[in-house]
């Protein structure tokens, strides 16, 4: 009788079990699209409630980011330590106290606080789920798995967005925060009873009890139960951050970490500022709602063509060429007023391109560090490359309010883009020097 059941599960076709496990990660994903692009949806009204000015909607718009970094590395370190699900529910219940008490907020420093703690819990799910996802897919499919799981990101803001672009017709942006904040707390209760851990990380980690969880898990599977655990590697005792930053996995974190941070920036700045833009032309605000909710369409529609693609060719070299026409798609939104058919369309468009690279940069963040050490590496290179997602929006509203208009704006931010296709060119170039050294 066999002691490990990874290479079973990796080889094996896919269990209904093993999809479940996937499409609840995809729905959490989706979870996260509405928690993070509900403060855009929202901006609009809190400008104008408030009086604030450009440079400091886009600190508002930032904040949760700037949590989504402090979740991503702190949290996504505590799923390698004690497991993918109870960090989970854990960001879950953060996620859910912090929209709900934004839906509340009297100031501005009280909402700054409170779309922090939302986007701590949302780093950390991010980081978990995606190692969930890797773990619980065979090899065949387990690039579609991530891909797919990260579509759930604009699937949710595409859901999310038409809610609140109707709750904007007859109520204050407050209900937004409202109907995140009941969502969220459902998917809490869902997530407590349904949400499986992680094979791999019982394996990988031995917890109390791994050896009966994962029998039960395997019946679950249809496959065989195990007699006993393989034996635990010595090497899985070290630090996760210690071999993130070995000679073994520097180079690769470094590289995804460049190619993240300056794409998210572009990414960010467009899924950030479509509302206050659209508003600020001359159309209402639940009509900059539905603009938004077209540019998360194509990002559903760029990331799942990804994940088809991307069982067929290499991620990697499809990616570049995605990177670079997100660069020319920024720069044609930047072209400045436009019909609202114009404007959706351009913005559906340059999700399509943006969002994919975003979906097909996790997708090589699962590829690239192994079990031990994914959650962790996800969350490093996830966190780091949140400070880009933070700094896009405030950057574009310190340029905006500096007198440059949307076609200069616009170049700039989606110079990140093209950078993130440079990193991605030599990342190639390192990973093939690594297989060339490996031994025969």
């Amino acid at each position: 009788m066999i002691n490990d059941p990874r290479p079973m599960i990796e080889q094996s076709p896919m269990h209904r079990f093993q999809i479940f496990a996937v499409v609840m990660c995809i729905l959490l994903n989706a979870l996260d699209g509405f928690d993070v692009l509900a403060i855009s949806f929202a901006s609009p009204g809190i400008a104008s409630e408030w009086n604030i000015d450009r440079a400091a909607l886009g600190i508002v718009l930032a904040m949760e980011l700037i949590g989504m970094a402090i979740g991503s590395i702190t949290l996504g370190n505590l799923a390698d330590r004690f497991g993918r699900r109870p960090t989970i529910l854990g960001c879950l219940t953060v996620m859910t106290i912090g929209m709900t008490a934004s839906a509340f907020a009297d100031s501005l420093d009280h909402l700054l606080i409170f779309r922090f703690l939302t986007g701590l819990g949302v780093g950390g799910m991010l980081a978990s789920t995606n190692a969930l996802v890797a773990e619980y897919a065979n090899a065949k499919y387990r690039n579609l798995a991530v891909i797919l799981m990260a579509a759930g990101y604009p699937i949710g803001a595409i859901l999310g967005g038409s809610v609140a672009t109707v709750l904007l017709d007859y109520y204050s942006w407050h209900a937004i925060f409202v109907f995140g904040g009941i969502v969220t707390g459902l998917f809490l209760i869902v997530s407590f009873f349904y949400l499986p851990e992680s094979i791999n990380f019982l394996v990988t980690k031995q917890p109390q009890n791994a050896l009966s969880k994962i029998n039960h898990y395997l019946q679950k599977m249809a496959h065989t139960p195990i007699a006993q655990l393989p034996e635990k590697s010595v090497s899985h005792n070290a630090s996760s951050f210690k071999l993130l930053i070995s000679g073994q996995y520097r180079s690769i974190t470094i590289l995804l970490v460049a190619a993240y941070f300056t794409h998210i920036m572009t990414f960010y700045y467009i899924l950030k500022w479509i509302p206050k833009i659209v508003v600020d032309i001359g159309f209402e605000p639940s009509s900059a709602g539905s603009v938004l909710v077209w540019a998360n369409v194509g990002g559903a529609i760029g990331a799942i063509l990804l994940g088809l693609f991307a069982s067929r060719f290499q991620l990697r070299p499809l990616l570049i060429g995605i990177l670079v026409l997100s660069f020319c798609m920024v720069v044609i939104f930047g072209l400045g007023p436009q019909s609202l058919f114009n404007l959706s369309l351009i913005s559906a468009a340059t999700g399509f391109f943006t969002n994919a690279g975003v979906v097909g940069l996790y997708a090589l963040m699962a590829e690239a560090f192994p079990a031990e050490v994914r959650g962790s590496g996800t969350g490093l290179v996830i966190g780091i490359g949140r400070g880009g997602a933070a700094l896009g929006p405030v950057i574009a509203g310190y340029l905006f309010v500096s007198g440059f208009d949307l076609m200069d704006v616009s170049i700039a931010m989606g110079l990140g883009a093209l950078f993130s296709a440079a990193a991605l060119f030599y990342l190639g170039r390192v990973m093939q020097a690594r297989l060339s050294n490996s031994p025969a």
